[in-house]
C-alpha cells in the first residue's frame, strides 16, 4: 500500500477497536511500520524510536509489534538467524526478493501468484490459508561492490 498515512490510520483504528491505548510510543512504532518499505527488524525500529523515546526498551518495541501482528496488520518475515523483519505496509502474503549479502528485502508483485496458490490447492487438496514465497540472490549494489 503506497499511502503510508492511510496504513497508519488503519493500524491505529484496529488498535482502538481492540481496546488498546494509543500512546505516543505506540504511534511512533506504527508510523515506522506504516511508512517502511525496507522491512525493518525490531532492532531497526528500536534504533529509530530511541531518537524520540530514549528510555524505550527493545522488549517494548517487540511487544507492540507482536500485538500489531496479532491484529493482522503487520507481516512477519522469519529468518534462520532469528532476526525477523516486519512489513507494515503490505500486511498480506506477497513475494520478497532478499539479498544474501546485505540482507536487503524488496517486495515483488507477481500477478500469477494467485494462480499458483490455486494450482497448489487443487494439486494437493489443501485449503491454502497462508503462503510465503521468497527469492534469494545478490542485489545490484552488492554485485557492483565486487568489481
Amino acid at each position: 500500500m503506497a499511502d503510508h498515512k492511510k496504513r497508519f490510520e488503519i493500524i491505529i483504528q484496529k488498535l482502538r477497536e481492540n481496546g488498546q491505548k494509543i500512546t505516543p510510543q505506540r504511534m511512533a512504532i506504527v508510523k515506522i511500520l506504516a511508512k517502511s518499505t525496507g522491512h525493518p527488524s525490531v532492532e531497526d525500529i528500536h534504533d529509530e524510536i530511541k531518537k524520540d523515546f530514549p528510555t524505550m526498551s527493545l522488549a517494548t518495541v517487540y511487544r507492540n509489534i507482536v500485538l500489531i501482528k496479532s491484529l493482522g496488520e503487520v507481516l512477519e518475515l522469519g529468518f534462520p538467524d532469528g532476526r525477523n523483519r516486519y512489513d507494515g505496509n503490505k500486511p498480506y502474503p506477497h513475494p520478497h526478493v532478499i539479498c544474501i549479502k546485505c540482507k536487503k528485502v524488496i517486495d515483488s508483485n507477481l500477478g500469477s501468484l494467485d494462480d499458483l496458490k490455486d494450482e497448489v490447492a487443487v494439486e494437493t487438496g489443501f485449503k491454502i490459508l497462508n503462503h510465503r514465497l521468497d527469492f534469494f540472490g545478490i542485489c545490484s549494489n552488492c554485485m557492483a561492490e565486487k568489481v
